[in-house]
């Protein structure tokens, strides 16, 4: 099986075992990403265009649109529309930006296509009016200077002007050594004469060069701009969810806990007997909580990377098996067999089957002498074994304990003078009806029984 295959699988794995929780998760992320679009949703977006006329340089440009957007241009607007916002609100809905052809574009948002034509409309008119105020408050000092400007550039060319007609007269054989020094300084009187005339030039663009003209009225927007409430909404919907599948693979993962009967058996060095069923009542546990009830309503509570094994279809079906469990052992040769059975502390389902067993053992008289104790198995922690039995059978619940623990376990019992005679692995099912004490009939079991176990890792 390709790794491609083993991923799918593994996928398909947690979408089925854990479809209740990554619901309820992309209902979060909707609700999350409908939340956000109060914020990062724009409304409704349209824009109005300012044009500059004359040439303008592109720090000019800039600081144009800084203008446009600037407190006092928006104070106006919105006292023109009768808004009950400030400039400084309306920074946030408005924008401006320079494009090509000494163009200002002027942005605006707004709840409904209307007000958004109506506000990037006024700041556009404002922002106008705005520049040529501040044009006509700096006019006298700025008019006097280029006046004085074009009236020196002007003598400078009448100047010239006379210098080549004076020369011209004065030429009268081009072929002599004056007649070419003439020439020559007659080229450098034109040159003069057009660098004045292209300095008069711009004097004149930048006399004109305040002038902005509003470029027709904006578009009415159709529809919303993105991203929408929908688009946020579905966004947080998928984001949430491959956050959920991921989580889980992560942590798969990242859980060293043992799920399988052969790498259970190795790191106790000693066989797996059995896999029993226990089943558990339809109701949480008072102890359980509020967090308890949230997990088994969500089906976190039950473990989906656990391999799926056949279920007993009633009571006498599950006996069987604790049954077969002594016969393996030995339990029904001659002698007594003296058993320690090592639960481990807080393994609900394990110490279930382990009370089960000395219950089948006194029903059968099977020559056993069963001791069920619990032992902490925890990492870190060196568990202690009773001394005094023949042999040790240990209860695990299947995902649990790692490999580390369950060889802690085994050299506890070495170091207690125990063999490990081999290890029942239990899991716990949901049993949806009332518990059946007589055998199945024949055919195919038509049991409603949930086949997740509920021990190991959420």
């Amino acid at each position: 099986m390709s790794d491609d295959t083993v991923r799918l699988s593994t996928v398909g794995q947690v979408l089925r075992r854990r479809w209740r929780a990554l619901l309820i998760l992309v209902v979060v992320g909707a609700g999350v990403g409908a939340g956000a679009s109060l914020v990062l949703s724009p409304g409704y977006e349209t824009t109005a265009s300012v044009l500059l006329q004359g040439p303008r340089q592109a720090d000019e440009l800039l600081t144009q649109a800084q203008v446009a957007t600037s407190s006092v241009v928006l104070d106006r607007a919105g006292a023109a529309l009768g808004l009950r916002e400030t400039g400084t609100d309306l920074q946030k809905k408005v924008s401006a930006s320079v494009a090509q052809g000494n163009v200002v574009a002027i942005t605006a948002d707004g709840d409904s296509p209307q007000h958004a034509q109506q506000l990037a409309d006024q700041v556009a008119n404002e922002f106008v009016k705005y520049s040529t105020q501040l044009l006509a408050n700096s006019a006298d000092t700025s008019a006097q200077l280029a006046q004085e400007q074009r009236e020196a550039l002007r003598q400078q060319v009448a100047q010239t002007n006379q210098r080549i007609l004076d020369l011209s007269r004065s030429v009268q054989d081009g072929q002599t050594v004056e007649g070419v020094q003439v020439r020559t300084e007659l080229q450098g009187l034109r040159t003069s004469l057009e660098q004045a005339m292209n300095n008069l030039n711009a004097a004149d663009a930048a006399t004109g060069a305040g002038n902005m003209v509003v470029m027709g009225p904006s578009e009415k927007p159709t529809s919303p701009a993105a991203p929408t409430l929908t688009q946020l909404a579905g966004g947080g919907a998928i984001l949430f969810f491959l956050i959920g599948v991921l989580g889980y693979l992560f942590g798969s993962r990242t859980d060293r806990r043992l799920r399988s009967e052969t790498e259970i058996g190795s790191a106790l060095g000693a066989p797996v007997l059995a896999s029993v069923d226990v089943p558990e009542s339809g109701e949480p546990e008072p102890a359980a909580g509020v967090r308890g009830v949230l997990r088994r309503i969500t089906g976190s509570d039950k473990p989906w990377n656990l391999p799926e094994v056949p279920v007993s279809a009633d009571d006498a079906s599950r006996e069987v098996r604790y049954r077969r469990v002594f016969a393996r052992l030995g339990a029904d040769r001659d002698g007594v067999l003296r058993l320690l059975v090592l639960v481990a502390a807080g393994d609900g389902a394990a110490k279930q089957a382990a009370e089960q067993f000395a219950k089948v053992a006194r029903a059968e008289r099977v020559r056993v002498q069963l001791t069920v104790t619990e032992i902490v198995v925890a990492a870190g922690v060196q568990p202690t074994v009773p001394d005094g039995t023949d042999g040790v059978l240990v209860v695990l619940s299947l995902g649990t304990r790692s490999a580390w623990e369950l060889v802690a376990v085994a050299e506890a019992c070495a170091d207690a003078g125990h063999e490990v005679l081999g290890a029942v692995l239990t899991r716990q099912v949901r049993v949806t009806g009332k518990p059946r004490r007589e055998p199945a009939a024949a055919g195919p079991p038509q049991v409603p029984v949930d086949r997740d176990v509920m021990a190991g890792s959420p």
